[in-house]
């Protein structure tokens, strides 16, 4: 069993900066791994369940199966979100971090016997595996983001969110780009993919134990049913404070179109352009690229006007997901692939810059007894958003195949959810954490 963190450092604000802060660089690594983590087995599947434009022109059944793939990994956030925030409010943090790691071993090992038989096990054996990577996560993101506002300096608290914002898509970045490498180069021996996984999932259980124990943020609170959804105490808290609200909507909002662009990506990839594995998750990395830089720039930019922030992002976003809808030339795609690459990494820093504004509303608002709960809200209302995504998604293929629109027009999709967003939502400044 882990040790327990029965004792707790000083208060945040006797804590060193930033830069010099050992546990704050520790929780940066282990967020990057295991966000890189994550999206390297992610994006594997996601790939293998993408049709491509040979198998279709064969006349083949080629489903496209990334919708149900998603729907599983969102579903072990919606009912374990809950009770892992309840569990992040009542016990240690950083108990529950390393803990979470060690489950991270085990499922990414499960994961590669997977797909050593993968004849067997099949793309639906693997979104079974796929579903507890996604029940480890959903404990391991309360823990993580409840604790930062725990063990930090408030005027700390921007910059940090937007390096481990910044860390979180560079892993994504790398995680996609090497995933459609790894389909390439191994052909049929994927598990050793998964072996990759595995010393990736150990290293960040190593990156993990320096981060700093913090008090229990409430020893004292009881188990209910309703601890497994939103509870009681933190419906009031929403019902009370506009401002936590609407950025929990939106931010469930812009999950739910992450979700749909990362979809949309490989299908215009290897479904529109008849791209392979490679090409397409390089397009996939592009997004990312962009986002890493957009947080950064958020996180410094937020400083003096959070609103603008937030509407520049969304205004920029509409903008670039409608240049990726441009039918015409070959493929039905305007941009094609060289096109799309630069378009995409504004569509990422976009992106970046507006959602970082908005999760720090959401870590510091609410009292430090709730934050846990609160990120698990979040949590479930992030991954609520992504399964309905992913249903747009498949709908809005089921749709526009047989009147012959070409698959990126989802993309225009994106852009009319995304565009109310851009015209009317203005979040408040934060005066506790404007300032760095």
């Amino acid at each position: 069993m882990i040790l327990a963190d029965a004792t707790a450092t000083a208060d945040p604000a006797s804590q060193p900066s930033l830069s010099s802060d050992r546990s704050f660089w520790g929780m940066a690594a282990t967020q990057f791994l295991g966000a890189f983590n994550d999206n390297l087995f992610k994006f594997l599947i996601l790939l293998m369940a993408t049709p491509t434009a040979a198998a279709i022109a064969a006349g083949k059944e080629a489903k496209d199966l990334q919708s149900e793939a998603m729907i599983v990994f969102a579903t072990a956030f919606l009912l374990f979100s809950g009770i892992a925030g309840y569990l992040a409010d009542k016990t240690s943090k950083r108990t529950i971090i390393i803990t979470s790691k060690f489950a991270e071993i085990i499922v990414m090992f499960v994961g590669m016997i997977g797909f050593y038989y993968y004849e067997s096990f099949g793309i639906k054996g693997m979104m079974v595996i796929l579903f507890f990577m996604g029940l480890q996560s959903a404990f391991f993101g309360p823990a993580k983001y409840g604790i930062l506002p725990e063990m930090l300096r408030e005027d700390d608290l921007p910059r940090a969110n937007g390096v481990i914002l910044m860390l979180t898509f560079l892993a994504i970045i790398f995680g996609a780009a090497l995933a459609g490498v790894l389909l390439d180069v191994l052909g049929e021996r994927v598990w050793l993919a998964s072996f990759i996984c595995v010393g990736i999932a150990v290293l960040g259980t190593l990156t993990s134990l320096p981060i700093r124990r913090v008090a229990v943020a409430d020893p004292s609170l009881q188990f209910k049913w309703s601890s497994f959804g939103i509870p009681r105490d933190i419906w009031s808290l929403l019902r009370n404070d506009r401002q936590l609200r609407m950025a929990l909507l939106v931010c469930s909002l812009f999950w739910m179109i992450g979700g749909i662009v990362q979809q949309t990506v490989n299908a215009l990839g290897k479904t529109q352009l008849g791209l392979d594995d490679g090409p397409t998750s390089a397009m996939q990395a592009c997004i990312g690229l962009g986002i890493a830089v957009g947080c950064i720039v958020g996180g410094l930019w937020s400083r003096g006007n959070s609103a603008r922030v937030v509407r520049t992002g969304a205004t920029g976003a509409v903008a670039t997901l409608v240049l990726l809808a441009i039918p015409g030339g070959q493929h039905q795609h305007f941009l094609g692939f060289a096109g799309s690459i630069p378009v995409l990494i504004l569509l990422g820093a976009f992106t970046g810059m507006f959602i970082v504004p908005i999760q720090v509303i959401l870590q510091s608002r609410p009292p430090i007894n709730e934050k846990g709960r609160m990120i698990a809200a979040m949590n479930q209302c992030t991954w609520v958003g992504i399964i309905l995504g992913a249903i747009l998604f498949k709908a809005s293929i089921l749709i526009l195949e047989p009147i012959g629109f070409p698959r990126s027009t989802v993309f225009a999709i994106t852009a009319a959810i995304m565009l109310p967003i851009a015209l009317f939502y203005r979040p408040q400044r934060e005066p506790s954490v404007a300032k760095i």
